[in-house]
């Protein structure tokens, strides 16, 4: 059994095609990445997963359950953090995660417990009743990595999970990724743009470009498949991205055309020169 199942998922908004018919299989216990440049679909992929936003077609299971049919049995078994995600900026960290879990219908001294455990783990312990109107954009992700684990679900999204971090607090949580995946048997699911964290974390990798999943398999194998250096130089020759040298060659062609023409001026003042 899978814990994230997919048959041509599709997902148009008008003529554009976000998602293109995605056919996924992720096995329970496993950490997979979604890789892509940006408007690929990753977002809008993991929304569907969601059952944030509806499909245009094709089916997809959550850890076992129709994201149309049992929306509400996958969000209640998914934590979820968007790439930009919403607090209320007038609420204390406490009171924003007490809200959270009263979604979930946790139990008052289960929500009182989890939010200790993760202030303490997060590094927030003595900040937890200011407003999250002062918080730095670093902490408001740690408190949003908080509300995406209160409920203990068995499926974790996450979507740019290091962003606004700094590198102690980003390692923190790759490292609390590693356990959750190993060692509590958590589904993961990642997109993100930072190649080494990916490589480092997946499983499995899936690259997907305008919409439709292009390469998957282990960050080893993707590797290997395309006689790649690293996964960094592997996903560059995926997606046909250029390389830095690529882009300053309008630079080159200018500098060398500056060099013509001054030859070609030097040319005609030695020529009046003469003349004269």
């Amino acid at each position: 059994m899978n814990a994230i199942l997919t048959h041509n998922l599709t997902k148009n908004f008008g003529d554009i095609h976000a998602v293109n018919k995605l056919n996924l299989k992720i096995p329970y216990g496993k950490t997979y990445g979604l890789l892509g440049p940006n408007g690929a679909g990753k977002t809008t992929t993991v929304r569907m997963l969601n059952a944030i936003i509806s499909k245009t077609s094709g089916t997809a299971s959550v850890g076992g359950y129709d994201i149309v049919a049992e929306s509400e049995k996958v969000k209640m078994i998914c934590g979820f953090l968007p790439e930009s995600p919403g607090i209320y900026s007038k609420l204390t960290a406490r009171e924003f995660l007490e809200f959270i879990g009263e979604l979930y219908y946790l139990p008052r001294d289960v929500i009182s417990t989890r939010i200790d455990e993760l202030l303490e783990l997060f590094n927030l312990e003595g900040r937890e009743n200011d407003l999250l109107e002062g918080y730095s954009r670093g902490m408001k992700q740690k408190v949003c990595l908080c509300a995406a684990l209160i409920q203990d679900p068995e499926i974790i999204f996450l979507d740019e999970p290091t962003s606004n971090l700094d590198p102690a607090a980003a390692r923190m949580v790759k490292d609390l990724i590693s356990v959750l995946a190993k060692k509590a048997d958590k589904t993961v699911f990642i997109c993100t743009h930072l190649l080494d964290t990916a490589e480092e974390l997946c499983d499995i990798i899936g690259i997907i470009i305008d919409g439709e999943l292009q390469v998957e398999g282990t960050p080893k194998e993707i590797v290997v498949s395309f006689g790649a250096k690293d996964l960094e130089d592997a996903y560059l020759k995926i997606t046909g991205a250029s390389h830095i040298d690529d882009l300053l060659s309008w630079r080159n062609g200018n500098s060398n055309n500056r060099k013509i023409e001054s030859k070609k001026q030097k040319k005609l003042r030695n020529s009046k020169k003469k003349s004269r």
